[in-house]
């Protein structure tokens, strides 16, 4: 049995500021909750502020972010399966050191985000195996070809061996030197339509990397539970997105890299300039989202250039608060509402819930980057 108490909390709804909290744990789980400060036994720890474990909603575990050199990173790709998975190993102890505790692998074509998840019981992954997308288009790295029907449904059959969860690959990325998304949407309204109802009803749920208006309006229309990126959104999609439900995964973390470092890939002022106005309406659009009832969740895309594991977490939480999204509700986004959406075990801090919890040096309501400052990590008791 371990006692901690702690001075201030969030539960993973609510913030408990000024609200002296003891915990007990056996067992794995938080055997009582006692309002104030009660000591059991000479070992009760104290601690500043205690949370939830946090999650980041798309990572790609088989993807080393600090690497920039862009040649290391292509070479990479056909790099042998033990250096990978070694790679993924690394990230995943990143993520706990940041007090991460739960991960979505947003897809690989070499079945590394399935092993490390089979493989370690120090965090939870939530792998979608490989994505599917179009034929010779974007997503060769994460994803397999699909082209006809009977394509997509023995995919998805066969996905749904392994997994929860089906990426697709819906737009391609980003020019920035044009500052539009490269391409037309991979799919149509018809085939996503169906790809989406095939992933229901083998009780999976899909994301979609996605981003620009048109991929985006197709992803929204066709069902897909979540968007991922989502670049050049709108206020007309983001009420729809409220209404049907469906999360929206912002990830600012690599766009922001290529605008705070441009001299890793060589930009131009002129694109530069681009970036900064894509940055600002994905902010216009996040602040939009919260007041219309967008369901947020963070995410970094952990692996891209500049996008480090487990560190971007913490700054993705950062961009929200810039948009003007409360600390209460960025923690919900980063806590409780991914689990929910996902219907992975609960982390709330709770009588009879799980102790997955992670204890800052101070509380971030008070000042934001005690987010940076984890002390411990509770997992299983």
């Amino acid at each position: 049995m371990k006692t901690l108490i702690a001075k201030s909390w969030f539960d993973g709804i609510r913030y408990r500021g000024a609200e002296p909290v003891t915990l007990i744990v056996e067992g794995g789980r938080i055997k009582d909750l006692i309002p104030g400060s009660h000591p059991t036994t000479d070992e009760a720890e104290s601690c500043a502020f205690v949370m939830p474990g946090l999650v980041d909603g798309h990572c790609h575990l088989f993807l080393d972010g600090r690497e920039l050199d862009t040649r290391k990173r292509s070479e990479y790709l056909d790099a042998p399966f033990e250096q990978m998975m070694q790679v993924a190993r690394d990230n995943v102890q990143r993520h706990l050191a940041c007090g991460i505790t739960l991960v979505r692998d947003g897809g690989d074509r070499y079945g590394v985000n399935h092993c490390i998840r089979d493989e370690t019981h120090s965090l939870d992954v939530r792998s979608a195996g490989v994505g599917l997308r179009r034929a010779k288009r974007y997503g060769s790295f994460i994803a397999r070809e699909v082209e006809t029907p009977e394509d997509i449904r023995g995919a998805v059959h066969e996905l749904a061996k392994s997994s929860r969860d089906v990426k697709i690959i819906q737009t391609g990325i980003i020019d920035f030197e044009s500052g539009m998304v490269k391409g037309a949407p991979q799919f149509d309204l018809e085939d996503l339509s169906f790809l989406v109802s095939c992933a229901h009803e083998a009780g999976m749920k899909t994301f979609a990397h996605c981003s620009g208006t048109e991929g985006i309006r197709i992803a929204v229309a066709a069902g897909v539970d979540s968007i991922e990126h989502g670049f050049f959104m709108t206020r007309e999609l983001l009420n729809q997105m409220a209404e049907q439900g469906t999360a929206w995964v912002p990830t600012f973390s690599p766009v922001h890299f290529q605008w705070e470092v441009p001299e890793a890939a060589r930009w131009s002022p002129e694109t530069v300039t681009k970036l900064r106005r894509i940055l600002d309406s994905h902010i216009e659009h996040v602040a939009l989202a919260v007041g219309i009832g967008v369901n947020l969740v963070t995410g970094s895309d952990a692996g891209s250039m500049g996008v480090e594991h487990g560190k971007s977490l913490i700054d993705e939480i950062f961009h929200f608060l810039r948009c003007g999204v409360s600390m209460e509700e960025a923690l919900r986004s980063a806590t409780s509402r991914p689990r929910k959406l996902w219907g992975a075990p609960s982390a709330d801090i709770r009588k009879g819930g799980r102790a997955d919890m992670i204890v800052l040096a101070g509380d971030p309501f008070i000042d934001s980057e005690y987010l940076r400052h984890v002390q411990a990590v509770v997992r299983h008791g």
